[in-house]
């Protein structure tokens, strides 16, 4: 017994990084055997880091969903409870997938016609377009019964501009499209979703790339270039944190936003979790059973403010320009700002990253240790 556990305990060990073979072989040789716990703790302030991280996992909180209390509890609540799972899955769900679908029909009657036979009138189909595409996501929201309220001044179209935003859905892009046609920047997506994307929301200008090809920067780089210059384009809108955040952070913004040299307006959204949590998990829920959720919820509730427009100051380099304009979102939307790059959510670090780490945290011990 004692074999096999000691045998297991062996092949457990090899799994652990060796942190002899960062250290010099004079150094283990000379190092005291009196090491205390204090001493670890003072010579090193990554471990201090890591402790930190194990308490409070600031990354992982960003991604989780945080359920409410339950409130059913008791026998005098429970009945109101019932009675409600009957009212929203037996009459509201119904009368919503209804209504979404005499939207798409509508929708469909009166697009593919615009958008087939009106080719040799542009300026018509681009308005009639926006239009449409308008009006099908006032329908989408109606069927969560969306109470959105808006603040701020409509935007505008016009060039040498760009929109960003907050990000906890794909639900963020139609509730600000309701309102104005925007030319989103989107991640490309299968199924239904990548269906409307490449025969309907190609129309309004939207640009779409795809996180696991390198390529794919410089050219929606470019595009997004190109875009901001045109007079008579939708208003371009990106969500720079790049993934799906719970509501209650932001996460670093990514810079490309804010280097094309045009005005940078804020659009901060916060939802109101109190009949449903509108954040989208992708990884663990697809987009239709995200929108079955909420269809199935008694109402989505959220605030969008607009913000003043934003310039880079002189001296200010696009990092730190975005860091301001996170800032401001984040004060507006009432959201707490982590230091953590959203695509370490789809992308393990590398093994570069990794070495480097325990690299240094070798060489803090060996400072210690000459000190001894």
């Amino acid at each position: 017994m004692a074999e096999a556990l000691g045998s297991s305990s062996a092949e457990m060990d090899l799994d652990r990084p060796n942190l002899e073979e960062y250290l010099p072989t004079d150094s283990i040789q000379d190092s005291p055997k009196n090491l205390h716990l204090r001493d670890l703790l003072d010579i090193s302030p990554t471990l201090t880091e890591a402790a930190g991280a194990i308490v409070d996992d600031s990354f992982t909180r960003c991604f989780k969903s945080n359920p409410p209390e339950p409130w059913n509890w008791n026998i005098y609540l429970f009945p109101l409870w019932c009675l409600g799972v009957v009212v929203r899955y037996g009459i509201l769900f119904p009368l919503r997938v209804a209504v979404l679908a005499i939207g798409w029909i509508v929708f469909f009657s009166a697009f593919f016609p615009v958008h087939f036979l009106l080719k040799g009138y542009p300026k018509w189909r681009r308005k009639l377009e926006r239009k449409l595409v308008e009006m099908m996501c006032s329908v989408f929201v109606a069927s969560w019964t969306g109470v959105v309220k808006y603040h701020g001044p409509r935007p505008s179209t016009r060039p040498h501009q760009v929109f960003v935003a907050n990000h906890t859905s794909m639900i963020d892009f139609i509730i600000l499209e309701q309102m104005t046609a925007f030319a989103v920047i989107m991640q490309k997506h299968p199924g239904w979703v990548g269906f409307i994307q490449k025969t309907i929301l190609e129309s309004v200008g939207c640009i779409w790339f795809n996180r696991t090809e390198s390529k794919d920067r410089g050219v929606v780089g470019r595009k997004l270039r190109e875009h901001v210059q045109g007079v008579d384009n939708n208003p371009l809108l990106i969500f720079p944190e790049g993934t799906c955040v719970n509501n209650h952070y932001t996460v670093m913004f990514k810079k490309g936003a804010f280097e094309l040299g045009c005005a940078v307006c804020p659009i901060a959204i916060k939802y109101n979790k109190i009949f449903v949590d509108a954040f989208w998990n992708s990884k663990k829920q697809s987009f239709t059973m995200h929108l079955v959720r909420l269809m199935t919820s008694w109402a989505v509730v959220c605030d969008v403010w607009y913000l003043e427009p934003q310039y880079l100051r002189p001296g200010e380099t696009p990092i730190e320009f975005a860091e301001r304009v996170r800032d401001m979102i984040s004060a507006r939307a009432g959201l707490k700002k982590v230091p953590w790059d959203g695509y370490l959510k789809y992308f393990r670090p590398s093994p570069k990253h990794t070495e480097r780490k325990q690299q240094i945290f070798a060489e803090s011990i060996l400072r210690r240790l000459e000190r001894k």
